[in-house]
């Protein structure tokens, strides 16, 4: 598996969606190599049509994919552990409870493979009820360390807090980053960030010691008319990154 360099070895690495693979190489090229692309499974009608269009962004971005479920849609879990299996990404996003499965189709250990959790309205707890089945029961709220702990045994690398809404979860935040640089895990902040909020966030995660924080910024810097992440607002972000790193 090809790695890019800077969103391996440096703290902060982007998380962006690409609209197509002419967009996954301009935004790729805007971040310097500090992002991974979004590409959702939720797009493709079968596992063999997003293989054979996610190989296409890979070749674009020394395979700076980052196959993604949709929404954070936990019925695509399934999808996302297959089509991954094959690919071999950088990244996967997972649902809690798909990571295990992602791990072992992987067979190797350098894809980050991210697992969702949700907050909770109170500091510490997470919600790791997040499956196709489980996200329809009641909550599971969790120690964050307890969260952390279980995505280790099934061989995640990182927490993914989604929705986090911006800042409206903030505490709660503190306290999940407080607990990711305890146990040497990476962070990836999820849900209404933005250019204006974008440092604050990143910078709460550094100063709680979080090893490597990839945050996701899709929506705010998507063109509404085009659908296309705006390479332009990726340099931006990189701007930041830079000055914060």
């Amino acid at each position: 598996m090809n790695k890019s360099p800077n969103f391996y070895n440096e703290k902060i690495s982007l998380n962006v969606l690409a609209n197509s693979v002419q967009n996954a190489k301009d935004c790729y090229e805007a971040a310097e190599g500090y992002a991974i692309l979004g590409v959702l499974s939720k797009n493709y009608n079968s596992d063999t049509a997003a293989i054979e269009d996610m190989k296409n962004y890979q070749a674009a971005t020394k395979n700076a994919l980052s196959v993604g479920l949709g929404a954070g849609d936990p019925n695509q879990s399934s999808m996302v552990t297959r089509i991954s299996g094959i690919l071999q990404p950088q990244h996967v996003n997972q649902v809690f409870t798909g990571v295990g499965a992602s791990r072992a189709l992987l067979d190797q250990s350098d894809t980050i493979v991210n697992g969702l959790v949700s907050p909770t309205g109170q500091v510490g707890y997470v919600n790791i009820a997040t499956g196709p089945l489980s996200s329809h029961e009641p909550a599971a709220n969790v120690p964050i360390e307890t969260a952390i702990a279980l995505l280790k045994d099934m061989g995640g690398s990182s927490i993914k807090y989604f929705p986090m809404a911006g800042l409206a979860h903030k505490e709660e935040y503190q306290a999940v980053a407080k607990a990711c640089a305890a146990a040497d895990f990476i962070l990836e902040p999820t849900g209404g960030i933005d250019i204006e909020n974008f440092e604050e966030i990143v910078q709460i995660s550094l100063d709680a010691g979080v090893k490597k924080v990839i945050p996701h910024v899709y929506s705010s810097i998507i063109d509404a008319t085009t659908g296309d992440t705006k390479p332009g607002d990726v340099a931006t972000l990189l701007s930041i990154i830079k000055k914060l790193a």
